[in-house]
């Protein structure tokens, strides 16, 4: 295993020192590990998320204005601490309350949910929106239900922006719910990815077959099929995300008033014809720009007879697996409102646009 690393035990703490230097407009914190905006509004909802570190930009990359006020970045493919969730908690909160945005991993779930616990027993409004748009499996290795994947990239600039607007805690966490109910995304391997305390790739795959539906840890998927060409590949990522029926599940949602955790029922809402979407086509980490921009070729090509309309677009890195060479497509029904927030400023170490 050959990587730009020194001990593998410092490696996230070395990034987090990296990222101080060259980002000076962030406060980053060692101990407990995470990262917060230096500049933040008087008043407004704090947004923060957060998740094992390998996913970069995720989450940190998205820290600043129009996105992300905290970041709180686990060990290689682990989940944040408790700790680190409340003090990042604690470090943003400006009175409007705390919304934390999490990706559908056990341990992240866990450990979030305690986080909201302890900042609710300090007086803090807070909040938790569950992200599960990975159509690939119900149930995983790490997850009860659907993993969390890139659809948390846009609800992170969309939730930004809704922040800087002045959207209290119960109107922005309505947007959230939206947000996971809309968004879905697929994502294949062609090799695998290579985690530094492992030192070794996390599955084999020969030179004839794709992982379909991998996971950002390298979790399997729907199966192990054969390697064919980008399109073929691209319309069967595609169809599995189209013809994908509405799913329904049970998500915990924090009461503030009565301190206590509750059951909601969400449906996913189905893609069709009349909708608007905005399309992610995602790096998983060693996948060329340009084999990026052929796939989207082909998602446009399909949702044009479809009277499926791509509103915008986002193709690069966004949310990746370490040195995985793959990518995900993510499809996210939009509206007008979501499209607006979408478009405003947004300034950070990975986004930036009208600033």
């Amino acid at each position: 295993m050959k990587k730009m690393i020194n001990q593998v035990d410092n490696v996230v703490k070395e990034q987090l020192q990296g990222v101080a230097k060259a980002h000076p407009e962030l406060e980053v914190s060692l101990d407990p590990m995470y990262i917060v905006r230096g500049e933040r509004k008087a008043t407004k909802v704090a947004l923060v998320s957060g998740g094992g570190s390998g996913h970069e930009p995720m989450h940190g990359g998205f820290v600043g204005k129009g996105m992300l006020d905290g970041a709180c970045p686990g060990e290689m493919f682990t989940s944040p601490t408790p700790d680190q969730m409340y003090e990042c908690g604690q470090k943003v909160d400006a009175g409007e309350g705390v919304l934390f945005l999490v990706k559908n991993y056990t341990g992240d779930v866990l450990n979030f949910e305690t986080a909201v616990e302890l900042l609710h027993a300090e007086g803090i409004k807070v909040q938790a929106t569950l992200i599960d748009d990975d159509v690939a499996v119900k149930d995983s290795l790490y997850t009860a239900g659907r993993r969390g994947v890139a659809t948390t990239v846009l609800a992170e600039k969309i939730l930004g922006a809704a922040a800087e607007e002045g959207y209290d805690l119960n109107r922005i966490s309505g947007l959230a719910k939206k947000i996971a109910n809309r968004g879905r995304s697929l994502g294949i391997a062609l090799s695998a990815c290579t985690v530094p305390a492992a030192g070794k790739p996390s599955f084999e795959l020969d030179e004839k077959e794709i992982e379909f539906g991998v996971g950002i840890h390298g979790e399997p998927g729907i199966e192990r099929r054969a390697f064919t060409d980008g399109d073929t590949i691209t319309g069967d990522m595609m169809s599995e995300i189209l013809d994908n029926q509405p799913y329904e599940r049970t998500v915990r949602r924090w009461n503030n008033d009565s301190g206590e955790w509750q059951d909601e029922s969400w449906v996913t809402e189905p893609l069709q014809a009349g909708d608007r979407v905005i399309v992610l086509v995602n790096n998983l980490g060693a996948t060329p720009q340009s084999e990026l921009y052929m796939v989207y070729r082909k998602v446009a090509e399909i949702l044009e007879p479809l009277d499926i309309t791509i509103e915008r677009s986002l193709i690069g890195s966004y949310c990746t697996s370490l040195d995985m060479q793959g990518l995900s497509i993510t499809l996210l029904k939009v509206d007008d409102e979501m499209l607006s927030l979408y478009d405003m400023p947004v300034n950070t170490p990975a986004m930036r646009w009208g600033c």
